[in-house]
């Protein structure tokens, strides 16, 4: 017999787009938030549901209501903020990694070196 939380990820396996993601859920959104933001939204709404524990113990109505929420919680961390503050993709979380100057990588270039 499958569980409120079984039903929930095959249904949610269905969805595709970030805008089906917060329609099934009846979360408001602006369309150009979401234009922008899309992957972060759902990477982040993972994380979220990942870092929530008993979900899976849920009823039906609990359920959809913690996602729900977890949901609008992701949405509304793009509303605030930037993906690139926000680093749910490793390519921004790299992106503090170190850093070289302009003026190094100038100095490095053949035609710099050849006195060209």
């Amino acid at each position: 017999m499958a569980t409120a939380f079984d039903q929930l990820m095959t249904d949610l396996g269905r969805l595709s787009a970030a805008e089906e993601f917060l329609r099934f859920f009846d979360v408001a959104h602006e369309p150009a938030v979401v234009h922008v933001n899309r992957l972060h939204i759902l990477k982040r709404f993972q994380q979220y549901l990942r870092a929530t524990p008993g979900l899976e113990k849920l009823d039906e109505t609990a359920l959809r209501d913690n996602c729900r929420a977890l949901l609008a919680r992701a949405y509304e961390d793009f509303v605030r903020s930037t993906p690139a503050k926000e680093k749910v993709f490793k390519v921004f979380q790299d992106a503090d990694g170190p850093q070289v100057a302009l003026d190094s990588l100038r100095r490095s270039l053949p035609s710099q070196r050849n006195g060209a």
